[in-house]
């Protein structure tokens, strides 16, 4: 096959794996009626902080948050989504609008399990 022929196919693949991956929130589904700990709120902590805020906690982390008592009393008394939404946390990187607001949806929703 011609080099130049091949070259239109290898611009789509690239520009199409470029494109499946730069944007996180299209794989995250949250049913905003169904937000608990345990369905919604549980894997974003363990995918995003638990790196340093296991027990005990590392890499200058203050708690754990590894249960739904340590991450509710974290939102409820240590500004953890006030953290989440600056940026200030965690420190490897953001959250997703999506994941940001799925934790604040909870709290408004009264921090089920």
């Amino acid at each position: 096959m011609n080099p130049f022929i091949k070259l239109p196919f290898k611009i789509l693949l690239v520009t199409l794996l470029f494109a499946s991956c730069t944007n996180e929130d299209n794989n995250l589904q949250i049913e905003d009626n169904n937000i608990t700990y345990t369905n919604t709120v549980k894997a974003i902590i363990d995918a995003n902080c638990l790196s340093c805020h296991i027990s005990p906690p590392i890499n200058g982390a203050l708690m754990p948050l590894i249960s739904y008592n340590n991450v509710k009393e974290a939102v409820q008394n240590r500004n953890l989504i006030g953290r989440i939404e600056d940026g200030s946390m965690p420190l490897n990187g953001s959250l997703s609008s999506i994941q940001i607001k799925a934790i604040k949806d909870w709290e408004v929703g009264g921090l089920p399990e």
